[in-house]
């Protein structure tokens, strides 16, 4: 089974439906039902932070989400560790020179030790690390 992770931008465009990305990644999921997921705590994390000042309405919907991301046996949520932090911590050191934000020097040595080439994003961050985007081209493509 196909299996690839799913990165913050991916949830943020499942979850709201003004985000520019939303069609996108709506037509993107459509396309991966025999598709098994990855993400990490500190995605969920970072995605319910995003989404925190978009008011109470928009906060109930990430939290359902996050309860069936959880709940969704086609879809792992990578425990934060200790281990993974120091990992995610040691790839952001290693990168002065990038805009890598911490959570995604965890996503992405999450992704390496998962064995996993594919991510649901448009962040070309990880494109810089030779992943590939799923998310690619224009809303509208």
């Amino acid at each position: 089974m196909r299996t690839v992770f799913a990165d913050t931008f991916y949830w943020v465009a499942i979850a709201n439906p003004r985000d520019q990305w939303h069609e996108k990644a709506e037509r993107v999921s459509q396309s991966l039902e025999q598709t098994r997921l990855v993400t990490t705590d500190e995605v969920l994390v970072e995605f319910l932070t995003l989404l925190s000042s978009y008011g109470e309405e928009m906060r109930n919907t990430a939290v359902r989400l996050t309860r069936s991301i959880l709940n969704d046996p086609n879809v792992q949520v990578v425990p934060q560790t200790r281990t993974s932090f120091l990992s995610g911590l040691a790839l952001y050191e290693r990168r002065p020179d990038k805009q890598y934000s911490l959570t995604d020097c965890i996503s992405m040595q999450t992704m390496r030790d998962q064995g996993l080439s594919e991510v649901l994003t448009h962040d070309h961050n990880f494109e810089q690390e030779r992943f590939t985007i799923l998310l690619n081209g224009g809303q509208d493509e």
